[in-house]
């Protein structure tokens, strides 16, 4: 039997260094998605020549085909559509109006994914607020719950949630964590709303009376969109092995293996085609965002394959054998790298340790586990500007609204360690 060595890990781990580091060291650098697309080619390139010229070619071609291009096709389908809604309007910025603002981010956040939902509703929310001083705390909030912990339900909420769905786990096994769902959002919304209700007393008087004065009605555009994000949710739901075996046949024919990801994409022509230009324009949507997120995602799936060999071959040398062990180191590397791939790291680590499936498991591995990897790699998105996507595309929005922003070690200090670390650990105390 072929055995991986440790150093072929190296490229794996400067591609997350590479991430987490550039955009904060070199912004300016990091902007342009022609420098990611060279620096995911040096590490990723070596890594495919070697894991072919080894023998671990079938490994690199499960990545690229068996995930990355189901997990690509899933995110631009999600990105074009929901780039295609448009929410504006003013009405007063009330706590009141500001808590159901961040529960309707919550529940959508699951259906049409934390990206899609954060873009869908930052804008209105940061419009809604525009005459307060005091709206800092609610784009932390936002983050949190709309970015983040929103898209715990279904496998279109959360990226890593894709990726676990990919392996096996059912589209309707992650409604089971519904209970932690509620937890986190009712917490979280019950401390928002008291911090809101505190700071709108501070508000001078001439934000206040333009706050309350100085309205516009809600409107919405581009409303087919809602019912391509229908369509989406169903394909998922309902085109995979489980309702067609013929789709996991190793030799079916590509417009079978990949009926899922024919339909996303003829979704997403249907909502180019059927949405107004001037919605898309008003939405300043472009496509630099889902190739960055292309780019980027290539390298990570090429330079994981190795990592994730190892792991799964000295699972049982790394101590990991207790949900909430999984839960933490899950939580721990999603705070600071990418969820996605942290998700899949230990979901293999897992699978080392149990190499044969017994009745019962999930995605190969035991619920519980499954459970503890779920929860760490989405609720613990939120702790830093890096875990998730979403959170430096909303910080960026926010700024551009003028909002002031902590740094990135400021959201950690004030809000991350203080406000969210304790709920989560809540979580782990009460649920694992």
């Amino acid at each position: 039997m072929q055995t991986i060595e440790a150093w072929t890990m190296i490229p794996f781990g400067l591609m997350l260094l590479l991430i987490a580091v550039l955009p904060l060291a070199f912004p300016k650098f990091w902007e342009s998605n022609r420098n990611k697309l060279i620096c995911t080619l040096i590490l990723a390139v070596p890594t495919a020549i070697y894991l072919i010229c080894a023998g671990f070619g079938h490994e690199l071609s499960h990545q690229i085909f068996g995930d990355y291009v189901p997990f690509i096709i899933l995110l631009l389908s999600l990105f074009v559509v929901t780039g295609g809604i448009q929410i504006k309007g003013d009405i007063e910025a009330s706590p009141l109006t500001n808590s159901i603002l961040l529960s309707a981010g919550y529940i959508l956040a699951s259906f049409m994914g934390t990206t899609g939902a954060a873009m869908l509703l930052i804008r209105p929310l940061l419009e809604i607020n525009k005459q307060r001083t005091h709206k800092t705390h609610t784009v932390l909030f936002f983050i949190a719950m709309v970015a983040n912990a929103g898209g715990m339900l279904t496998p279109l909420g959360d990226p890593p949630l894709f990726l676990l769905y990919l392996r096996g786990a059912p589209f309707i096994w992650f409604s089971s964590l519904f209970p932690q769902w509620l937890f986190v959002g009712v917490i979280l919304l019950i401390i928002y709303a008291v911090w809101d209700s505190i700071m709108v007393r501070k508000e001078p008087l001439e934000a206040r009376k333009a706050d309350i004065t100085e309205h516009s009605p809600i409107r919405i555009k581009g409303r087919i969109n809602f019912a391509f994000i229908a369509l989406i949710l169903l394909a998922v739901i309902f085109l995979n092995e489980q309702f067609i075996p013929e789709m996991g046949k190793e030799n079916c024919p590509i417009p079978v293996k990949y009926l899922r990801e024919i339909v996303l994409l003829g979704i997403t022509l249907l909502s180019l085609r059927f949405t107004s230009k001037q919605v898309r324009k008003s939405n300043n949507f472009n496509f630099e965002p889902i190739i960055e997120v292309g780019v980027l995602f290539i390298g990570i799936f090429v330079t994981m394959t190795p990592a994730l060999m190892f792991l799964r071959e000295h699972a049982g040398a790394m101590g990991l054998t207790k949900p909430w062990q999984f839960y933490y180191c899950t939580g721990a590397l999603s705070s600071f790298l990418d969820n996605s791939p942290t998700a899949i790291a230990f979901h293999s680590v897992a699978t080392g340790l149990h190499p044969v499936a017994l009745p019962g498991f999930i995605a190969g591995i035991p619920p519980t586990l499954l459970k503890a990897i779920s929860l760490g790699a989405v609720f613990f998105g939120s702790m830093t500007y890096i875990g998730n996507g979403p959170n430096f595309m909303v910080k960026a929005i926010a700024e551009q609204h003028n909002v002031k922003m902590p740094s990135f070690f400021g959201y950690i200090g004030k809000f991350s360690l203080p406000v969210l670390l304790p709920v989560l650990i809540l979580v782990q105390v009460i649920f694992l």
